[in-house]
């Protein structure tokens, strides 16, 4: 008789408290794990009555319940993580640490669940002192916001990211393998920075502040999200940016739910099943992601000494927010091998990766896209080839190149050179008023190219400028530069303040 051969899924096991409103807690684990394709488990540590306006009773579960029911699910279905939320007693955090000593799971993740979103303690010192002493020395991750981070070191306020290092060194040496300090709570910035460190390498990864009421459990669903990846396999890095990049599509998509008559409105973790029209046949472009395109440079990469992808990654970390690599020299083994080591790192800070011209090089590493040229492999016949999910860009000087591309399947258009360029001595020049006049003619966004670098980026995206403008391509104001990770923020930055500006006219016109 034959057997169908069976299918193993990635675990999950959250052990925390349940929200009736569902936004949060149990609930939002489970969602967020369901919708990463993992298996969710639960163990209820409190049972809460909350709704969008507040939390109008807890009712806890007896610690050898809660025991109880991490055994059965271990001693059955098992779990390769671990997440924990709300612990609401010492008990329960030292019975669970018992079980997780007799039945060792691959991962931990522990969100100290000790203050809410809108400031209220929800754990006593004792429970404090128990993490502290029990449950961290287990964890492979701990992920505190700024107020939990403060509240673990000792009541220290935690406001920069300078503070943000030093807190999460101070919760390293409590014993968890990493911490990652959230930054949602930074003042003053609509940048946020959450810091990852694993006792010796620092990571600062950056997010951008998302407009919207609804972010009742962001942090249930990033810790969960975190525990699914790892549960698929994930190293600690990718799995952590895999799950920002799930949070901000979830904020994002869902800026404008209305759920509940409250100031603080759950996310809608399912965001992909309530519309039927998205395939994940869709293109994988974004509009925003052209902000900031680094276009990569291999000769100048060389006289740097540095490989095309520490280049990339370098750019990455500044702020770059698409990647282009641009391959003039090298023959196309030694492209393809460039591409592919560039690609792990995109992939890793889910960024963008495109490749210049080369249609066979991008399908070849499995590319999100290509950029071509007016002369190269038309747009037509690389979609056709490509399909419909990878962005193609496409470089146009007049109006009427940008609406052909569009006809013919183009995601974006590149415009220029803006002003003149040492990668192309001979590419003309359109200036401020030519790129105007393609985004004012052209049905997709556009990235302003050609010569561009912090000195001109402000008069490139000064106000007024036309709406589907969205970014500004670089080569060697990243490229050519010492230190690639300085020079891209320093552009960024630049950027960033021009979108802040409604008010000033663009006087270059």
């Amino acid at each position: 008789m034959g057997t169908e051969e069976s299918r193993r899924i990635p675990r999950v096991l959250t052990v925390a408290g349940s929200d009736s409103g569902a936004g949060a807690g149990i609930q939002a684990d489970m969602k967020a794990c369901g919708a990463l394709g993992v298996y969710c488990t639960t163990a209820i540590t409190a049972v809460t009555a909350q709704n969008t306006v507040g939390v109008q009773g807890i009712h806890e579960v007896p610690a050898d319940f809660v025991a109880s029911q991490v055994k059965s699910v271990l001693l059955d279905i098992g779990a390769d993580v671990v997440k924990t939320g709300m612990l609401p007693s010492v008990e329960i955090i030292r019975s669970l640490c018992d079980i997780l000593r007799t039945y060792p799971v691959k991962g931990l993740v522990v969100d100290p669940v000790l203050i809410s979103t809108s400031g209220d303690e929800l754990a006593g010192p004792a429970i404090l002192d128990a993490l502290r002493d029990d449950l961290f020395p287990l964890a492979d991750l701990v992920t505190p916001n700024l107020p939990e981070a403060s509240a673990i070191i000792g009541g220290d306020p935690v406001t920069t990211v300078a503070e943000m290092r030093e807190a999460a060194e101070a919760i390293h040496q409590l014993g968890p393998r990493y911490v990652l300090v959230k930054g949602g709570h930074l003042p003053g910035t609509n940048t946020l920075i959450d810091v990852l460190y694993d006792g010796v390498e620092w990571h600062e990864l950056p997010g951008s502040r998302i407009e919207t009421r609804n972010t009742h459990g962001t942090g249930c669903t990033l810790a969960s999200s975190i525990a699914a990846e790892l549960a698929k396999g994930q190293s600690m890095l990718p799995a952590v940016l895999a799950s920002k990049r799930y949070l901000k599509d979830v904020l994002e998509e869902n800026a404008t739910l209305k759920i509940g008559e409250g100031k603080q409105g759950p996310v809608n973790h399912l965001f992909k099943l309530s519309d039927w029209e998205k395939s994940s046949t869709q293109s994988k472009f974004r509009p925003e992601s052209l902000l900031l395109y680094a276009v990569t440079d291999s000769s100048m990469n060389k006289t740097w000494g540095r490989s095309t992808s520490e280049a990339v990654r370098a750019a990455i970390e500044g702020g770059a927010t698409i990647v282009q690599i641009r391959e003039k020299e090298a023959d196309t083994g030694e492209f393809l091998q460039e591409a592919e080591t560039s690609l792990k790192v995109a992939r890793d800070y889910g960024i963008p990766l495109l490749i210049n011209d080369r249609i066979d090089i991008a399908i070849a590493c499995d590319a999100d896209g290509v950029h071509l040229g007016q002369s190269d492999l038309p747009v037509a016949r690389a979609r056709a080839i490509l399909g419909p999910g990878k962005i193609i860009g496409v470089s146009c000087k007049t109006p009427e190149q940008a609406e052909k591309a569009w006809k013919d399947g183009a995601d974006y258009v590149g415009s220029g050179g803006v002003y003149p360029t040492n990668t192309k001595k001979d590419n003309k020049t359109i200036g401020i008023e030519g790129l105007r006049e393609v985004c004012y003619g052209s049905p997709i966004p556009v990235v302003a190219i050609g010569g561009i670098s912090g000195a001109n980026a402000a008069e490139v995206m000064a106000y007024p400028r036309p709406e589907n403008l969205k970014g500004v391509a670089v080569v060697s104001a990243f490229f050519n530069q010492p230190d690639v990770k300085k020079a891209t923020a320093a552009v960024k930055s630049v950027v960033e303040e021009c979108l802040k500006d409604v008010s000033v006219p663009n006087t270059s016109s």
